[in-house]
């Protein structure tokens, strides 16, 4: 088996892969996402968030990103998009507006799906970590 760092899909810029490794970093996290799909526990969490996510083993960094709502953060911690997208959801958020979010450059939720409607982000420039400039 291969040790994660040398795994082919890590030098993709931007890409979480929710691989083993990722599946048991992000398990709290993904748990309290999850959790959002009770009418109760979305009560419980909007009347006392800090109080709700105490429930949840989730690293200061997990928690830091569920209150600071960075999207991107979740991800890299191990959050999964479709557990993660569930507190979106919560805040009314549709999947354009987590993409904006999410994106590098900052663009507006018309922006965002400007640019999908045209076809996505230009691959290149974005095949490896090696071609990726932060410019």
């Amino acid at each position: 088996m291969n040790a994660p760092a040398t795994r082919a899909y890590r030098q993709i810029p931007g890409t979480y892969v929710f691989d083993g490794e990722h599946c048991r970093k992000g398990y709290a996290l993904n748990m309290f996402c999850k959790s959002l799909d009770l009418d109760s526990n979305r009560v419980a969490f909007r009347a006392d968030s800090p109080g709700y996510l105490q429930r949840f083993n989730l690293t200061d960094d997990q928690r830091r990103a569920v209150v600071d709502r960075d999207w991107l953060a979740m991800l890299r911690l191990g959050g999964n998009i479709y557990y993660t997208f569930k507190l979106a959801i919560f805040d009314g958020l549709t999947m354009q507006h987590v993409g904006a979010a999410m994106s590098a450059d900052g663009m507006s939720v018309d922006e965002f799906r400007a640019m999908m409607v045209a076809g996505g982000r230009p691959v290149d420039g974005n095949r490896s970590i090696e071609e990726w400039s932060h410019g």
